[in-house]
């Protein structure tokens, strides 16, 4: 293969040319990103260790305030608020002794700020609430208190307290500079980067246009024509690329196809000669053709003739079957209805059994019933006797009435009894029957 500046490589380089530039940009972003972070953090550290200096100032006040509470109250209520200053204050420096770590200066002045803090404690605050304890010493301890001691001590921490924070002051402006500074030149990394690609990208694009695209559109043009039939147009140098390489070897072939063209000319006239005589040939056995088709025509009315007969012989093959068909299937229908009549019969001897049992259930019912018809015939012949012997005791006592009362109402009472004993006898019989 001949030593050519391809498209792979034009490509490549372009490729490699965007991802150095991204690299880069990358990089650059990185590095100003890793100064916004350190920058950022210096920052929060200094806002705590200003939060941290605020706390140590409460706790020490909120230790005074107790102390002078309990000095003017005497109440062990009003020492909550130094009692819970103390370990307050003890968290305070162990934060900031965390937070200002190495730096010399600051640990300098936080150890002197500790110290008088301590000094205040136990010179002021412990020995004046052991003091206050004993009211024989009281006064003493009030008097510790308003000697100007403790001020003194607090006027030294705060000293010191304000020293860390005017240094941290200082350490936040320069942090918040540099917190720009970085936001800066990240911003410019990044814009950067991006314009510088854009660039890059906009150059291979022309390149692309110029060394691949326009010489494609070229080779495109001459294929077409190529493919209309002209063979009379030549591409010109495409250069050293595949598109040059495939330009050459699209001539090539051009030419080879031209090379081509002119012998199939040849041979065309050659074959035109040679399909005269065969024509002339061809002529003279058409006459022996004919005789030959007459005697073929007379063959063919033969096949006819065998044909239809055939014909006809397959139609009633095809009657014959289709009767046997329709007997198939008629036979099927009639097993289908005798399965179904089969099942009928089954269905109608379960309901006969179904009917015979129930036929059985209401022979014992109606015994049953006859029993109780039996039942109340004897009840009512019962009644019937006791309506009588009614009606016999109720005329007895008629008559036996009679010497004492009018004839007329004996024979109204003796009628009266006589209308209820056949009114029980008849509804004795009603319930018998």
């Amino acid at each position: 293969m001949p030593n050519t500046f391809g498209l792979n490589r034009t490509l490549g380089g372009a490729i490699g040319v965007i991802a150095l530039v991204s690299v880069l940009s990358s990089g650059a972003v990185l590095a100003t990103r890793n100064q916004l972070q350190e920058a950022t953090d210096a920052l929060d550290r200094s806002t705590q260790v200003v939060r941290s200096l605020d706390a140590f100032r409460t706790a020490m006040l909120n230790q005074e305030t107790g102390l002078r509470g309990y000095l003017i109250t005497g109440r062990e209520s009003s020492l909550e608020p130094y009692r819970a200053g103390r370990p307050a204050l003890d968290e305070t420096i162990t934060r900031l002794t965390t937070l200002i770590g190495n730096d010399a200066e600051r640990s300098r002045l936080l150890t002197d700020a500790v110290t008088a803090a301590r000094a205040w404690q136990i010179d002021i605050g412990e020995t004046a609430i052991r003091e206050a304890a004993n009211p024989a010493t009281r006064p003493d301890a009030v008097r510790i208190e308003a000697e100007g001691r403790g001020k003194q001590f607090f006027d030294t921490l705060r000293g010191k307290l304000a020293a860390i924070d005017n240094l941290e002051e200082r350490t936040r402006a320069e942090q918040v500079a540099r917190v720009a500074k970085a936001q800066r030149d990240e911003s410019f990394a990044l814009w950067g980067g991006t314009l510088l690609t854009l660039l890059i990208c906009a150059a291979i694009g022309v390149a692309i246009n110029r060394l691949i695209v326009w010489p494609l559109v070229r080779v495109m043009s001459f294929v077409e024509h190529v493919g209309e039939g002209d063979l009379s147009g030549k591409l010109g140098d495409g250069g050293h690329n595949e598109i040059g390489r495939l330009g050459r070897s699209l001539n090539a072939m051009v030419s080879g196809l031209s090379d081509l063209a002119k012998t199939n000319r040849a041979a065309t006239a050659d074959l035109n000669a040679a399909a005269a005589e065969i024509r002339a040939s061809a002529q003279e056995q058409a006459a022996s053709v004919e005789q030959q088709f007459a005697a073929v025509q007379e063959t063919a009315a033969t096949m006819d003739q065998i044909t239809q007969s055939g014909a006809q012989t397959a139609r009633r093959a095809t009657e014959v079957i289709a009767t046997a068909q329709a007997t198939a299937q008629t036979s099927r229908q009639g097993l289908r209805a005798v399965s179904d009549t089969a099942k009928a019969m089954d269905a109608i001897r379960e309901q006969a059994e179904a009917v015979a049992g129930n036929i059985v259930s209401l022979s014992e019912k109606t015994q049953t019933i006859v029993d109780i018809i039996e039942t109340v015939n004897d009840i009512w012949e019962r009644t019937h006797l006791l309506a009588l012997n009614a009606a016999i005791e109720a005329a007895a006592a008629g008559a036996a009435g009679a010497a004492d009362r009018p004839s007329r109402g004996n024979g109204l009472l003796f009628r009266i009894a006589l209308r209820g004993a056949g009114r029980v006898a008849r509804a004795g019989h009603v319930e018998a029957g």
